[in-house]
């Protein structure tokens, strides 16, 4: 069953995107796409950091979009940014007891 998507404000979308600028991607995808394992790995990584960068290797225009469309739904991140092969991704931490790991502004 499909996770509903985080949603972000403009305002929202811009901050993280300009957090993002200077982050190295954490995880690089490759030939075999987007898998459980995947996807697993990908939940850790935004449990742990909430706003990633994922890099799609040897990927075209539509094997991105699919991708990123995959984790979005199966994770329940809001797809900050897509540029070529490069994805950023933000979810809030569902461990309501750990401090945010983003700033994210008012608005």
């Amino acid at each position: 069953m499909p996770i509903a998507p985080t949603v972000l404000s403009p305002l929202k979308t811009r901050h993280l995107r300009g957090l993002a600028h200077h982050l190295d991607p954490v995880m690089r995808i490759g030939s075999d796409r987007v898998s459980a394992g995947v996807i697993g790995h990908i939940e850790e990584l935004l449990e742990a950091r909430e706003l990633i960068k994922v890099r799609m290797l040897d990927a075209d225009k539509d094997e991105v979009t699919e991708a990123r469309d995959a984790i979005v739904a199966a994770t329940g991140a809001a797809a900050v940014q897509t540029i070529g092969g490069t994805l950023v991704l933000y979810r809030r931490r569902r461990d309501k007891n750990k401090p945010a790991a983003v700033k994210r502004p008012k608005g």
